[in-house]
């Protein structure tokens, strides 16, 4: 299904070529393998070890899932179920990147919905539509897709998701909860993710969309009388002007909490004022539910 299929050379890569490619000093390749068998890795006849398009990719899922703040040991876990064809998720998977890779935007949202029905909202995000599009980042990181077919997915899950957040119910509260990307962050799925999850079980929100200053943030509470503010940034360079728009915020009234890959490290939230949401958007949905609708 395209160039991620094959190996990147005859006979795999050396450990050395796969450490600088995926930016994983070689030690820790090796301690991956010995610990947690992640990659098994067959040996050239000098007895190297010789990494395939497979192992790459088992490696790349392995990397993301420590750099999203996991230990080793529950990363490892964690990239066996994602490659365990028996998982129920695991099908949609490869039915979806295989639909993005064909740039059918289409067959996309039908995995989608076709994995709601099955298997619930929650895990159709969590367990499919995030993995995916963490594949697929991958994938362009390493030059394995180009960025259309980043764009093409993302629109296509973002269409999706509007969908299911205008044909939800009706709201059990007016005052929309407040979703927002720190100042200098992009990435809106995750949050558009949260408002279709909150929009099933009535809570209102609003999406104030990428990059939010801290003056947007703070003037969009006032003109809505917001009950609660979400937060969220993704990298450790883009977390202090997250945190100061957090700051800014807190003392005017709603409750307040913070999300994303930036905040993932227990030391990455000393000091950060309000309630982490955790690191999947169905436990945050949760969260945000128990703080804000009656019981």
């Amino acid at each position: 299904m395209g160039t991620h299929d094959g190996d990147p050379v005859p006979g795999g890569l050396a450990i050395q070529q796969v450490s600088d490619l995926l930016g994983v000093p070689a030690p820790t390749l090796r301690s991956w393998e010995r610990r947690y068998g992640i990659p098994a890795t067959p040996r050239s006849d000098g007895g190297h070890r010789r990494y395939s398009a497979a192992a790459l990719h088992e490696l790349r899922l392995m990397r993301d899932e420590v750099a999203r703040g996991r230990k080793a040991s529950d990363a490892a876990r964690s990239v066996r179920a994602l490659l365990d064809t028996d998982q129920p998720a695991q099908a949609r998977i490869q039915r979806l990147l295989a639909a993005s890779h064909e740039l059918e935007p289409q067959a996309v949202r039908e995995v989608l919905e076709e994995a709601r029905a099955a298997l619930g909202l929650g895990a159709t995000i969590d367990d499919v539509l995030m993995p995916s599009m963490r594949q697929i980042g991958s994938w362009w990181e390493s030059g394995h897709c180009d960025i259309a077919q980043e764009h093409l997915t993302t629109e296509a899950a973002r269409a999706w998701l509007s969908w299911l957040i205008s044909h939800a119910p009706p709201p059990a509260q007016a005052a929309p909860v407040l979703l927002a990307c720190g100042p200098r962050d992009l990435h809106t799925l995750g949050l558009e993710a949260l408002a279709a999850l909150r929009a099933q079980e009535g809570l209102a929100t609003r999406l104030l969309g990428a990059r939010t200053s801290q003056q947007t943030l703070v003037a969009a509470v006032a003109a809505t009388q917001a009950p609660a503010v979400v937060v969220v940034s993704h990298l450790s360079t883009q977390r202090r002007p997250a945190v100061e728009a957090l700051t800014a915020v807190v003392g005017t009234g709603p409750l307040v909490f913070y999300a994303g890959n930036a905040f993932l490290f227990p030391d990455s939230r000393d000091g950060v004022p309000g309630t982490y949401l955790g690191a999947t958007l169905t436990g945050a949905a949760a969260t945000l539910c128990q703080r804000l609708l009656p019981a």
